[in-house]
């Protein structure tokens, strides 16, 4: 399976040649016949979760590895930036730390963000890429059209550091192509223009199709960027969905007949969405449906772009918000938000801007027994309940901004 470069280095008792070890028996495992070279790597690995994910890496450090492509970081556990209190204690916080730090040695990009493709990378549509973190891999995948599979800790590094990862999966265009249809064309055209639909529909497709390939039609124009970012996130939290395709909007997509595996399925291989669908996805979003008043709001699940910021700043309007919204964005966000004074603006209307790291991956909140977090993310509302403690209501990012004003649920409904 490894050619003679590979074996050479997966001889070796270095940090390179353990990488290798490491990508070829999963390689192995797999049933992957090869392994290929990629373009870059996104790592999920540098999240504390324990101690040996701290000296794994600084195992590899010792043994002298570095990436060998360009590779960005998901989040960590603290925001080195210095935006937020982090709640985590020693000696997790030095460890977290330690863990931090090795990334930075072995050679990656101190990006530190779950949205990669929007601090500038973006890999060319059909290289082969190694990203962890799903809302990246879903991403990568479905709106720019470069081909990865999930990769977890431990091996999204081994292959940053080899510039190999196993010839299977999403890597094979056979692999890649729909095989089910998820129609949306009987839902309103101002609930699919909205930008509460979205993570509804991500986390109903998830549902639905599981770690089945579909294409979306019924969408008339592109939603935009945060839009497919949002709905992305949302089905890869519901379901093991690492590709999707929209017709007339994705890259793989042009339309459906392009994209399906085979002729026009039959009825059972296309889900028509219904109102009521909708209607009881969004319900399920929500875990704390008869609060009557809320104790926070967090958004940035994935990372906010500027463009969302824009938007919180314009609904805010220098208002005073009675509960905090925790916003989680990137570092390189937060550099263009203190540029024009935004950052200032939004902090003193009672915004807690967080970079690096988001409030469901390490303690930011308040320990609540019986909190309430309102988001406008779906994948927020997946997991918040059981990471955070808090229980969750689902709403519109304006709701939200309502809601934190008041510190009392306000919901606006629009049709699906």
């Amino acid at each position: 399976m490894l050619n003679p470069q590979e074996q050479a280095i997966a001889v070796g008792e270095d940090g390179a040649g353990m990488a290798m070890r490491i990508v070829a028996e999963s390689a192995r495992l797999l049933g992957a016949p090869r392994l290929i070279p990629i373009a870059s790597a996104h790592i999920d690995g540098a999240l504390y979760h324990g101690d040996s994910g701290t000296l794994f890496a600084e195992r590899l450090v010792e043994g002298g590895a570095r990436v060998a492509v360009r590779s960005t970081l998901n989040v960590g556990a603290l925001d080195l930036t210095g935006c937020s209190r982090i709640r985590l204690e020693e000696p997790q916080r030095g460890m977290a730390r330690r863990m931090m730090e090795a990334y930075r040695k072995l050679g990656c990009e101190q990006s530190w963000t779950c949205a990669p493709y929007q601090a500038g990378h973006r890999p060319a549509q059909g290289s082969d890429v190694a990203w962890g973190e799903s809302n990246a891999v879903v991403f990568c995948n479905s709106v720019l059209g470069a081909r990865t599979n999930r990769y977890g800790d431990f091996l999204d590094i081994a292959c940053a550091i080899t510039g190999r990862a196993p010839d299977y999966g999403l890597h094979r265009p056979e692999n890649r192509r729909a095989r089910l249809v998820f129609d949306v064309s009987g839902l309103s055209a101002s609930f699919l223009a909205s930008e509460i639909a979205w993570p509804v529909l991500g986390s109903l497709y998830g549902r639905e199709v599981g770690n089945s390939i579909g294409v979306v039609t019924g969408i008339a124009s592109h939603p935009g960027e945060d839009a497919l970012k949002a709905f992305g996130a949302a089905a890869a939290s519901s379901g093991a969905v690492g590709l999707f395709h929209i017709a007339g909007v994705t890259p793989e997509a042009p339309d459906v007949e392009t994209i399906l595996a085979g002729p026009e399925p039959e009825a059972e291989a296309v889900i028509r969405v219904t109102p009521e669908m909708v209607a009881k996805a969004r319900a399920a979003l929500s875990t704390a449906a008869a609060a009557k008043t809320i104790d926070a709001v967090a958004i940035g699940s994935p990372h906010l772009s500027q463009a969302e910021f824009d938007m919180l700043e314009r609904l805010i309007a220098g208002r005073r918000l009675a509960v905090p919204i925790y916003a989680c964005t990137g570092r390189h966000v937060l550099a263009s938000l203190e540029l024009d004074d935004c950052r200032n603006r939004l902090e003193a209307s009672g915004v807690i801007i967080i970079a690096d790291t988001c409030v469901v991956v390490t303690p930011i909140m308040p320990e609540l027994s019986d909190g309430v977090l309102m988001t406008n993310s779906g994948k927020f509302a997946h997991y918040a309940p059981g990471n955070t403690g808090y229980a969750v209501l689902y709403a519109s990012l304006a709701d939200c901004v309502e809601s934190a004003i008041a510190g009392t649920p306000r919901f606006t409904d629009i049709a699906p």
